[in-house]
């Protein structure tokens, strides 16, 4: 397997608080990657980390088979647009357009200028006059101009409408399907990362606690329903996640590396917010395991 991001030990602290701890990760290459979790779990460092534009407190990574940062060539590899879609107000689209190829060796400017145009946005116009959406659009303009081989962005589409979120995310698959870019997407919306990412990675507290192909997290993953049962007496193989119960019923999620075979128990699949919503309220249950950290 081809990594474009490899982590081992990675942590980040500032001061006495720790962004990011013990993060072990390897993303393959040439996937879109949903990166989710609860604010302050350490989305934005880990992205920072990646880019270049900070350095890590304990262990390493490695982005696109080098240092993040660590010169010209390592930069022109990756492209991040930041939560706030970063443009200069007082510059017009044309002006960040002549920037950006002033600034990244691989600059595609007949890309930039299609895109531009195929988004009716007018050269002339300065950014400070932009909507939300066309800042996006013009930020993710830029960043795919560069031609990196890794994309990453930090909550590009947070605050805007959906129609726009749905035009800047459809803009980001067309580009996928046309360079082949790696991407690692930042999002509080599940939904923004079930129609467009085929890779998860789940942060909570500041720690990887799931990471992993969508189909095989979600084919590994059951909710169990049965009469009353402790879920301590559940098979080695079966992981419980969470677990409620009434008088009579128990209600669990479970990650099985097995076929449930318990004739007790009703077996329902799980969907992807409701496994991202599980691993966010039990984080504690989400032990290491291989298999489904270090995916294809």
């Amino acid at each position: 397997m081809t990594a474009v991001l490899r982590a081992r030990g990675l942590g980040k602290r500032y001061r006495q608080q720790w962004a990011l701890s013990d993060c072990a990760l390897d993303i393959p290459a040439g996937r879109v990657v949903g990166l989710v979790g609860p604010n302050g779990a350490g989305k934005s460092t880990l992205l920072s980390l990646a880019a270049g534009m900070n350095t890590p407190t304990t262990g390493e990574i490695e982005v696109c088979g080098g240092k993040p940062g660590s010169g010209p060539d390592q930069l022109a590899k990756v492209g991040f647009v930041a939560q706030d879609t970063p443009t200069y107000p007082g510059l017009t689209i044309a002006e960040h357009l002549r920037l950006g190829a002033a600034l990244n060796p691989r600059w595609d400017a007949a890309l930039a200028r299609k895109r531009v145009e195929r988004l009716g946005l007018d050269p002339k116009k300065r950014a400070g006059q932009l909507s939300g959406g066309q800042r996006a659009q013009l930020a993710l303009t830029i960043g795919i101009a560069k031609r990196p081989e890794l994309l990453l962005l930090d909550e590009p589409v947070a605050a805007l409408d959906p129609l726009a979120r749905r035009g800047f995310l459809q803009d980001l698959m067309e580009t996928v399907a046309e360079q082949g870019v790696s991407v690692v997407l930042s999002s509080h919306l599940v939904t923004d990362v079930e129609r467009v990412c085929d890779y998860l990675i789940t942060l909570v507290s500041s720690r990887v606690v799931l990471a992993g192909d969508i189909e095989d997290l979600l084919a590994a993953h059951h909710r169990l329903t049965g009469p009353r049962r402790d879920p301590a007496t559940l098979p080695a193989d079966q992981h419980v996640i969470t677990a409620s119960h009434t008088d009579r019923q128990t209600t669990l999620l479970v990650r099985a590396e097995s076929p449930i075979i318990d004739p007790a128990w009703t077996v329902g699949k799980v969907g992807l917010e409701d496994l991202v919503l599980a691993y966010l309220e039990s984080p504690d249950a989400a032990t290491p395991r291989p298999a489904l950290e270090v995916l294809r």
